[in-house]
């Protein structure tokens, strides 16, 4: 059924996992996080990850953002080989080519907005003037242009997110990699966050979703979902029956 959202054609393979496992070592027990997932994640997709509490989804989220490391298992980023790199390589992957939004928003309470969205301009080794420039349009462009000098008590829950997805752009990442993005707001400013996110899929990013809410899921043009530390589906667009009553 054509709901009205527009789907890009596939770009290339930007990222390509392969029978991937990560074990956590808890003790005398081994627990079995991941148990053998493959995927393929083109750019220009807008791609939702689901499951209930365990089902391993924010493992696979670390995973992709090369925030940790599989047990076992091939993963790809842009053709090469993510085992192969230095801590150099990752952190540049991190800082440069995926664009972090948590529910946590994760800012620096003493820190102005601007100097929040700084950050990893500091990191990349950016001129002072520039990356003034660039974190206060990024701010500009997720609406906040007015509040650059403000700190995050002086925001509301939406606009911290906003700055949190604002320093996600900075670098100008063609990967937005977003756990939870609405977790801690209401349903009126979580659809405004959507909206944001709709609107960098419509500018050509790659939008991946980690959430078990319905109504955030539905925004993706595909839906995977995860049971047990396995892909249980994956389908173009969202299906609501396959979703998990169990989430949480």
């Amino acid at each position: 059924m054509d709901d009205g959202k527009s789907v890009r054609p596939r770009g290339r393979i930007v990222i390509d996992i392969e029978n991937i496992t990560k074990d956590y070592v808890m003790g005398e027990e081994t627990v079995r996080a991941l148990r053998g997932v493959s995927l393929q994640i083109h750019a220009n997709e807008y791609l939702a990850i689901m499951g209930p509490s365990g089902s391993g989804k924010s493992t696979l989220m670390n995973m992709l953002g090369c925030l940790d490391t599989p047990t076992s298992g091939r993963y790809e980023f842009n053709g090469k080989n993510v085992a192969e790199m230095d801590d150099d390589e990752l952190a540049a992957i991190r800082n440069r080519e995926i664009g972090f939004v948590f529910q946590t928003f994760n800012l620096l309470p003493r820190s102005t907005s601007l100097r929040n969205v700084e950050l990893p301009l500091i990191y990349a080794g950016i001129d002072p003037d520039e990356r003034e420039e660039r974190a206060a349009q990024a701010l500009a462009d997720v609406g906040l242009g007015d509040r650059i000098q403000h700190k995050p008590n002086e925001l509301s829950g939406g606009q911290r997110q906003r700055v949190a997805i604002a320093r996600a752009l900075v670098n100008r990442p063609s990967i937005i990699l977003a756990d939870e993005p609405t977790g801690n707001l209401d349903s009126k400013t979580g659809e405004e966050i959507m909206a944001l996110l709709e609107d960098l899929y419509e500018r050509g990013n790659t939008i991946i979703l980690v959430t078990h809410e319905r109504d955030i899921a539905a925004h993706a043009r595909r839906t995977v979902h995860l049971r047990d530390g396995l892909i249980e589906s994956d389908h173009a667009g969202f299906i609501p029956e396959l979703d998990l009553e169990t989430a949480s």
